[in-house]
């Protein structure tokens, strides 16, 4: 049976309210609210009897009445042209209009019809298998534009301007449709959201997020909370944007979709305990949800808690065992343990299991990701001939993908020290990619392992042709000029690229780079201050911890400080070669050898090829009368020495290693000489 119920009848009461103050005449104050109550009527029994065409006509006939009545009540052209749509009648609402509008192009009315109905026939921007309907949005937009040229003081049609032209993409007009509704009500909330989401567009998060706090703060919604959020997170203001999405879980507490937003979130502001404390929430209240179960792996092998990573990595392996991404967690936690063999066996059975005829665009995206990473694991591990052979597959894979590809193989010459190779490599990709960026720096880095300094810097500088405001080619600059050991000119390249650093990321950098010229300079007490100030925007920042770190040990100084840092920096890789080693050195300086060798055998395990890990190793050797192996050890830094390109050798003190080395030989000669006498006398 059909019951009017209380909705309805507060609609009708509405109703009487709202028609109680347009009409003079006491006859049309009657006629209006008579036929607006009979038009929600026949409305609800439609929609009870399956949008049956006579309730949905008498509906619309009434609405009609109203609005005849009462020419001021705009809004029930809403009710009118949603009856038409539900019904399926639009073809007969678009000729009446159209029929109206030639007997009077003046007549706002049925302009207001088809603009409505043409919005609702847009489709949903949002959703993921419906499109927009190009066609409906332009006349849309053509039907509101002539409503607010006629009638510019009519606030809800320049907001739902504003909306149309944000929809097509149109930010200029609709900036300028947000900033008239503005001018006629400065505190019109859906304007300013409005306004804000386009200036969200633009790239203006600033803008965005002050208007949409000034929303939020007066009337939070759930759509203007949640675009806060956003807005705060391209900001890179996590912490900002946790607190919003906090303040949306509060209106939607079972909105799993704002508790993932929440957590991830949170894991970005290293709020790590809250984050993890959520996702277990999640898995708990859902058995099948595997992203918490995988998001908490990968939080607990961020912390090295590698048992607690396998273990939530399995259960999330065991509700979707042939998902990518979990199948991508296991690479990441093998190469996180230092187990490389694992990692790459595991990344070729994925690649392996997913490749395909053809691919899609985002598919392709997917699988030249996996594909480069596989490179990278195989240079990593030194098989170079794998990684090139992996490179150059990428390149087939995605045409669009080949000068990346090719400045990858580029640079894995030049790791595998076959640096004139890497030259001619290069050289040879320019003719096909003139000028690209990549290419053109990793050639700079062979040419300036080569002594080639000059002509490094030649080739960067013509980056800068046309683009005198390219950051990066600045910093590379800077490195070919650290390669030459020329400091004036590589600070004067820093400061270039200094007035070009905005972000807290790039003055982070910035100051790394110049902390790193003033320790080779041997001007330690600048290098301190510029790496504490990296430290300070930065607390994660590895390099400058470890950085920092080494500069003491290596001096022989504040050494418990020492410690600190580079137990920081090593607590987020622990199994990072160059941290290891400064480790094993601090270890030495300490006097705690049997650590000392631990460590520094483990960063020669990582970075083979580094002749002061050998020659720190040979110290602890030495430092233990064990002078047989101090010698294998200098020597193997001799050779690691004599192998590096010239880079790499300028922070060798060879000279230095050779005595030392020369001292052990002499050391190791007089003890095989006063052997024989002890057992003589013996």
């Amino acid at each position: 049976m059909f019951r009017l119920g209380k909705t309805a009848l507060a609609i009708v009461i509405t109703g009487a309210c709202v028609f109680a103050q347009a009409p003079d005449k006491d006859e049309d104050r009657a006629a209006a609210y008579y036929n607006y109550s009979m038009g929600r009527i026949y409305t609800e029994l439609a929609g009870a009897y399956g949008n049956k065409g006579e309730y949905v006509g008498k509906a619309i006939e009434h609405f009609k009445s109203a609005l005849k009545a009462d020419p001021g009540a705009t809004f029930i052209t809403e009710d009118i042209s949603d009856l038409y749509v539900q019904g399926g009648r639009i073809r007969e609402a678009v000729r009446e209009a159209e029929d109206a509008l030639k007997a009077n192009p003046d007549n706002i009315l049925p302009r207001r019809i088809l603009g409505r109905i043409y919005s609702r026939l847009i489709g949903d921007p949002q959703g993921q298998s419906r499109s927009i309907n190009e066609t409906m949005l332009k006349n849309s937009i053509e039907q509101y534009t002539k409503i607010t040229e006629k009638e510019p003081l009519d606030l809800e049609s320049w907001v739902m301007l504003g909306r149309l032209q944000k929809m097509g993409t149109n930010s200029v007009e609709s900036e300028r449709a947000f900033k008239k509704a503005l001018l006629i009500d400065p505190e019109n909330e859906d304007a300013m959201a409005g306004l804000a989401l386009v200036y969200a567009d633009l790239g203006d998060t600033n803008k965005a997020a002050e208007l949409l706090k000034k929303v939020t703060d007066k009337n939070p919604s759930m759509r203007t909370l949640t675009a806060l959020a956003g807005s705060y997170e391209q900001m890179h203001d996590y912490n900002l944007a946790a607190e919003t999405y906090k303040k949306a879980l509060g209106l939607q507490p079972d909105n799993d979709e704002i508790k993932k937003q929440l957590a991830s979130t949170l894991l970005l502001a290293d709020k790590v305990d809250e984050a993890a404390k959520l996702f277990e929430e999640m898995a708990t209240e859902d058995p099948k949800d595997f992203v918490s179960r995988l998001r908490l792996s990968q939080i607990y092998r961020q912390q090295n808690n590698f048992d607690k990573a396998w273990q939530q990595h399995n259960k999330a392996k065991d509700i979707d065992a042939n998902n990518p991404e979990i199948r991508y967690n296991e690479v990441n936690l093998y190469e996180s343990q230092g187990k490389s063999a694992e990692a790459i066996t595991s990344l070729k059975e994925l690649l392996a299991s997913t490749q395909k005829k053809t691919y899609s665009a985002q598919e392709r995206q997917t699988r030249a990701t996996l594909l480069e990473r596989l490179g990278l694991l195989y240079r990593q591990g030194e098989q170079y001939g794998k990684a090139v052979e992996t490179f150059r597959t990428l390149a087939e894979l995605d045409s669009a993908l080949a000068s990346r590809a090719t400045a990858q193989v580029v640079d894995t010459y030049r790791q595998n020290r076959e640096y004139q190779k890497a030259v001619d490599e290069a050289d040879s990709a320019l003719k096909k990619f003139p000028k690209d960026r990549m290419i053109t720096v990793v050639r700079a880095s062979a040419l300036g392992e080569l002594g080639r300094n000059a002509d490094a810097v030649a080739s960067l500088k013509t980056l800068l042709e046309g683009k005198p405001t390219d950051r990066e080619t600045f910093l590379s600059i800077a490195q070919a000029y650290d390669h030459a050991k020329n400091y004036l000119e590589m600070a004067k390249a820093i400061d270039e690229a200094e007035k070009l650093s905005t972000t807290k990321e790039e003055k982070e950098g910035i100051s790394f780079t110049r902390g790193a010229m003033y320790e080779k300079q041997k001007k330690f007490d600048l290098a301190e201050v510029e790496f504490r100030k990296v430290i300070e925007l930065n607390p994660m920042n590895g390099g400058a911890l470890n950085y920092l770190g080494y500069m003491f040990a290596d001096r022989n100084l504040r050494l418990p400080e020492a410690r600190a840092l580079i137990q920081k920096a090593l607590d987020m890789e622990p199994g990072n070669g160059a941290y290891l080693d400064s480790m094993g050195w601090l270890a030495f300086r300490q006097g705690k050898y049997e650590e000392a060798e631990d460590l520094l055998k483990r960063s020669i395990e990582r970075v083979p090829k580094d002749s002061t890990i050998y020659d720190h190793l040979a110290e602890v050797y030495f430092k233990q009368e064990r002078t047989k192996e101090a010698i294998n050890s200098w020597e193997k830094s001799v050779k690691a020495y004599e192998a590096a390109g010239v880079g790499e050798r300028e922070s060798v003190d060879i000279a230095g290693i050779q005595k030392k080395l020369e001292k052990a030989k002499s050391r190791l000669a007089k003890d095989n000489t006063q052997a024989p006498k002890k057992e003589k006398n013996r």
